[in-house]
């Protein structure tokens, strides 16, 4: 294979897919399913569709499924045609390899044999869900599907209770309610948002307390792929955090831009952190 002329630098790229419609594919993930040499994906239909939809044929190239029942067999045998010489493409069914999904392993079987990994990056659906959700997005983390279990689900509620950041999970419809239940018993009836079917014909988007969400699955049970985000905990915000906050804010911004900045950040009004940026800034 080393002796074969190629369009891509040998590696790994991980090709981000659509979370939905299928036009929301960058022009680079396209040149990348074009040229790589290995083609792999957690669904071989899948990636097999969206290549015919935009007319990449796969010119004699297998295509390689790859998931989480198959990949410590798969994985080593990608690995060794990488380190000769070949570029490979890994696809999940969809948005960005790595969230949620079987890649971590293969990456880092790649780096740790000093191998190249890069990104034709694109539609993620944990960010869309943030840019629609109406909520703090300064800060957040994704915590992926919660245990099915309503015991292990507490626990792992638990531990995320007082991080101080927005929240983001994935769930299926089935056990939407439950997980909703579950998350207004451990964090109380905080801001969220309900998404499902981003990007697709039926997108909506559910805002309100938890108790208003769950409500809404009791009487209008959605359906679809679905992804949960909620506001962060404000009990635990104290006037030194916000103080510390404004202080650093202060240092690279005037008095009205750090108010607002703060402001957001922490859920209180602006009038309240502007005043006390004055105070802050004045020396009281």
């Amino acid at each position: 294979m080393s002796g074969e002329t190629r369009a891509l630098a040998p590696g790994l790229y991980l090709v981000a897919t659509p979370i939905g419609t299928a036009r929301d594919i960058t022009l680079r993930a396209l040149d990348v399913l074009r040229d790589a040499d290995i083609l792999l994906a957690e669904d071989t239909r899948t990636l097999r569709k969206l290549m015919e939809i935009h007319g990449i044929p796969l010119g004699g190239r297998r295509l390689w499924a790859y998931h989480d029942h198959n990949g410590a067999s798969v994985r080593p045998k990608i690995v060794e045609l990488v380190s000769e010489g070949a570029s490979a493409a890994f696809a999940s069914d969809a948005g960005m390899p790595m969230i949620a999904d079987p890649g971590f392993d293969l990456a880092r079987a790649m780096t740790e044999r000093g191998l190249s990994v890069t990104t034709a990056p694109g539609a993620s659906a944990p960010s869309v869900a943030l840019a629609l959700s109406g909520l703090p997005t300064d800060r957040y983390l994704f915590a992926g599907f919660l245990p099915a279990t309503a015991s292990a689900r507490e626990a792992a509620l638990t531990e995320l209770a007082d991080v101080p950041a927005t929240l983001v999970f994935f769930e299926t419809a089935k056990r939407c309610e439950a997980m909703l239940t579950s998350v207004l018993g451990k964090l109380g009836d905080r801001e969220a948002a309900l998404c499902r079917e981003l990007t697709k014909r039926f997108e909506e988007v559910r805002r309100g307390r938890l108790s208003e969400l769950i409500e809404g699955c009791e009487t209008d049970p959605p359906r679809g792929e679905i992804v949960i985000v909620v506001d962060r905990s404000r009990e635990t915000t104290t006037e030194a955090d916000m103080e510390e906050a404004l202080r650093r804010a202060l240092d690279t911004m005037g008095v009205k831009d750090a108010a607002a900045f703060v402001a957001e950040g922490y859920g209180v009004k602006k009038r309240d952190a502007y005043q006390m940026a004055l105070r802050l800034k004045s020396g009281e």
